[in-house]
C-alpha cells in the first residue's frame, strides 16, 4: 500500500508535523484495515472509490462527527495524491468523494474587559512557578503563539533588544513576532527566579522550563492556562488555543490589518485568518442592536 513510503515522504519533504504524520498513520491503517477485512483489498491499485464511500458510511454509522470524517477523508487525499503523482496508481479514487458538511463555530475567545482584569490582578511574582505560569499566560496572549511554539522557544530565539521573538511553527517554518514592551519586566523577573533557582548548566535550552530545569509538557501548559483563565470565566473552553483565538480577536476588534494577524499566527492562508471576522461582525451586530433606534 505504500503507506511506509508516503509517511516518509510527509515528513522528510514535506516536513510535516509529528502530530500530523501521526494522524495521517492512524487514519490510514484504519482504512486498511476495513479494506483487508470488507473487501480484501491489499494493494494500491485495486481501490475503488465506492470502497472508499462504504468507509465513510460505517464512519458516519459509528457517530464520528463530520469534522473527524473530513480530517480522514484529507488523509486520503493527500495519500492518493502522492500515490498517482509517484506513478504507483494510474487514478486517483478519491477525485469523487465529497465529506460530510460540518457547522461552523465561531472560534472561543475572553472578552477584553476580562483580559484586562487577569492581567491588572497580577502583582509582584513571589516564586519561580508564579513568575513563569504569569509569563506563559501573557506570552500567549501578547503573541498568539500556539502550545507547541511555546513549549519549543528556546532562550536563544528572545531578542529582547529588538523586543522580538523568532517562533518555529508548522512545518518547520520560521517567523519573527514582536513582543510588547510591558513583557520585558516580567522576562526579567522570570529569567532571574530561573537562575537562582537552577544554574545555567543544568537548564535544557529551552526558555520555558520546569521546577527541575526541564522542558515543559503540553498537560502542564494546559493547566497553567486553565487555571488563570477559570479566574475571570466560566466559559467551558479554557485553553491555550483560546488565548490565541484572543489574541487574534481582539488585534482585528482594534483594526488590525488581516494580513498582518495571518502572518503573526502563521497561517498559511487567509482564509483560516478570516474566521475572527465573524467575531468582530458579531460585536458590530450587539453594537448596532444596542444603539441604532430601530434594532
Amino acid at each position: 500500500m505504500f503507506i511506509t513510503d508516503f509517511l516518509n515522504y510527509i515528513e522528510f519533504e514535506r516536513r510535516y508535523s509529528v502530530h500530523t504524520i501521526s494522524s495521517y498513520k492512524k487514519d490510514l491503517e484504519q482504512f486498511t484495515d476495513f479494506l483487508n477485512d470488507t473487501y480484501q483489498i491489499v494493494l494500491a491499485k485495486d481501490i475503488d472509490f465506492v470502497f472508499i464511500r462504504s468507509w465513510i458510511a460505517l464512519l458516519m454509522e459509528d457517530k464520528n462527527s463530520a469534522r473527524t470524517v473530513n480530517r480522514k477523508i484529507s488523509t486520503l487525499k493527500s495519500y492518493f495524491r502522492y500515490l498517482v503523482k509517484t506513478g504507483k496508481i494510474d487514478h486517483n479514487p478519491v477525485l469523487k468523494i465529497s465529506g460530510p458538511k460540518v457547522r461552523k463555530n465561531l472560534p472561543v475567545f475572553i472578552e477584553e474587559k476580562s483580559m484586562n482584569l487577569l492581567l491588572t490582578e497580577f502583582g509582584n511574582p513571589k516564586s519561580f512557578e508564579e513568575a513563569r505560569d504569569r509569563l506563559v499566560v501573557e506570552f500567549f496572549y501578547t503573541t498568539g503563539i500556539r502550545r507547541a511554539e511555546l513549549i519549543g522557544l528556546k532562550t536563544s530565539d528572545l531578542n529582547l533588544n529588538g523586543n522580538l521573538i523568532k517562533v518555529l511553527g508548522k512545518r518547520k517554518k520560521e517567523r519573527l513576532i514582536p513582543i510588547h514592551s510591558s513583557l520585558l519586566p516580567l522576562i526579567d523577573s522570570y529569567l532571574s527566579f530561573k537562575q537562582n533557582l537552577i544554574p545555567a548548566q543544568y537548564q535544557e535550552v529551552f526558555f520555558f522550563i520546569t521546577i527541575k530545569g526541564k522542558k515543559l509538557y503540553p498537560k502542564l501548559v494546559y493547566r497553567i492556562v486553565n487555571n488563570y483563565l477559570s479566574r475571570v470565566s466560566t466559559q467551558k473552553k479554557k485553553s491555550p488555543h483560546v488565548l490565541r483565538h484572543t489574541f487574534a480577536t481582539h488585534m482585528l476588534n482594534h483594526g488590525a490589518d488581516l494580513n498582518a494577524v495571518k502572518e503573526l499566527l502563521g497561517h498559511a492562508n487567509l482564509a483560516a485568518t478570516q474566521i475572527y471576522t465573524h467575531n468582530t461582525i458579531e460585536k458590530l451586530k450587539d453594537i448596532y442592536k444596542l444603539a441604532h433606534p430601530k434594532a
